[in-house]
């Protein structure tokens, strides 16, 4: 990476406009104030989804959500609910909200190259009588993520189209990526047995999902 001084670096809104250009009209004006309904009909289908975080000082966290089609619950037409799963109670999510409500959601759905963003304010429910209708397998979630919508739009199907994310041919094989058990022993557990680790990651996926 060239030095910082020799880097041609874009500080202002005006630059970036000038590289970048003006969006069309309808573009521009796309977001929307609430769920209307091709975006409950998305969000009823989708199985996964990203959250984005920062805490008091703007430090960022990214995490993913998945779940069976239609986990995140739309409660009203500004208002959604993400069911907390069982995980490994680092709780970065969590605790960024508690600093800083504000979140971006990116939604996708298998098979459809647009995806929906959301973004908003968050709180933390425990309530559960709300939580009840998020069940799987019998397990009521301890916690959920309410997200009251600031805005909400479709966005377009570029970078789904450029990555081929959803194409037949995408995937790799898995030979060709170290399985986690070995990631793990790389980087934390250098005594450790990878086949072990893995037997154990498999075990957990099992018995600790819901």
């Amino acid at each position: 990476m060239r030095d910082d001084a020799t880097q041609q670096t874009v500080e202002d809104t005006a630059k970036l406009i000038e590289i970048i250009g003006e969006p069309k009209p309808d573009v521009a004006t796309k977001e929307m104030p609430a769920l209307d309904s091709h975006c409950r009909h998305f969000i009823s289908l989708c199985p996964f989804l990203c959250i984005s975080t920062a805490d008091a000082s703007g430090n960022q966290d990214v995490s993913p959500r998945g779940d069976p089609p239609g986990f995140v619950r739309v409660l009203d037409d500004r208002t959604i609910l993400i069911p907390d799963r069982k995980g490994n109670r680092r709780v970065d999510t969590m605790r960024n909200i508690l600093e800083n409500p504000n979140v971006g959601l990116l939604l996708m759905l298998p098979g459809v190259e647009e995806v929906v963003r959301i973004n908003g304010k968050a709180t933390l429910t425990e309530d559960k009588t709300l939580l009840a209708d998020s069940a799987v397998n019998g397990s009521i979630p301890a916690l959920g993520v309410i997200v009251k919508i600031d805005e909400v739009f479709f966005h377009c199907a570029k970078a789904v189209i450029r990555s081929k994310l959803w194409a037949p041919e995408t995937p790799i094989q898995r030979s060709e990526f170290p399985t986690y058990g070995e990631i793990v022993r790389d980087q934390r557990v250098p005594d450790g047995d990878a086949a072990n680790i893995n037997a154990e990651l498999q075990t957990d996926y099992k018995t600790r999902l819901y």
